[in-house]
């Protein structure tokens, strides 16, 4: 039976241009679980400094932070976690008595994952992409270690500008390159989206590749994590990716660490 909710709930929230269901039912998930007087509900705005101030002012214990709204909510903000200011960008925020700290669990995640999956960090990576996303898993990536990479993005000022912050080159396409681990943070492969059945990298890149990264979460079999699969690829998926950066947020709400076998049931349950 889930708790009542009362006057002493603690509520987190999400903030997202195109809200979704993932975190709302993760997190509620858990909470019933875990049998905590708390309760999440997504919402989207038109105006994110009244949002943000909402959240100050309301007592709102968590905010996750989604497209478009990752960098225009940090002048809001009092401290930004060194996981945020690493790239500018937040996708958390957590509230202490009208104190607002921000973060951002993507890049914990992958960094966590790049760690977990044990890859190399002499690998050489290609990642398309360039947009908020693709700066925190780049990010990620040059923390961890990486010396040697390729940003791919067809809009060349962006992904030159990606790539030199970050120390890599920019290339359109991978081309005769040899790379290690191809990651994808474009929406190729997208459930729902225009280019649902592409494969984010041309079958003869992945070939000479060892490792497949894909951060699209929905579906969890994407076409790039499914070929890499029938091909005998190492294979880090976008449902990795959502349900640690979740359970990060999660902790840091709550205080509270989930076992192994609730956080796969809530994100099992999460993404029916």
């Amino acid at each position: 039976m889930s708790r009542e909710i009362n006057k002493d709930t603690q509520l987190c929230m999400s903030l997202s241009g195109r809200p979704g269901n993932f975190g709302t039912r993760f997190h509620n998930s858990l909470y019933q679980a875990l049998d905590l007087n708390f309760v999440y509900k997504a919402f989207s705005t038109q105006d994110i400094e009244a949002a943000v101030k909402g959240v100050r002012a309301l007592g709102i214990r968590g905010c996750a932070v989604s497209m478009p709204f990752k960098e225009a909510c940090i002048p809001f903000l009092d401290e930004l976690d060194p996981s945020a200011t690493a790239i500018q960008s937040v996708n958390t925020i957590v509230n202490d008595d009208g104190f607002l700290r921000a973060y951002n669990t993507d890049y914990i995640a992958v960094a966590k994952l790049l760690d977990s999956h044990q890859v190399p960090r002499d690998a050489v990576f290609a990642l398309r992409g360039s947009g908020g996303m693709g700066k925190a898993v780049v990010a990620a990536i040059r923390d961890a270690g990486f010396k040697t990479g390729y940003i791919i993005a067809r809009n060349e000022a962006n992904g030159r500008a990606l790539a030199e912050e970050y120390g890599y080159e920019w290339k359109a396409e991978v081309g005769d390159v040899a790379v290690d681990m191809v990651v994808n943070v474009t929406p190729v492969g997208m459930a729902g989206g225009p280019e649902a059945e592409a494969l984010a990298f041309e079958p003869a890149v992945i070939d000479r590749a060892s490792i497949v990264f894909d951060v699209v979460a929905l579906p969890v079999e994407t076409p790039l994590i499914r070929y890499g699969r029938e091909h005998g690829k190492k294979v880090i998926t976008g449902a990795e990716v959502a349900t640690l950066q979740a359970v990060e947020q999660f902790v840091l709400y709550t205080g509270v660490r989930p076992s192994d076998a609730q956080i796969d049931a809530a994100a099992a349950h999460a993404r029916r």
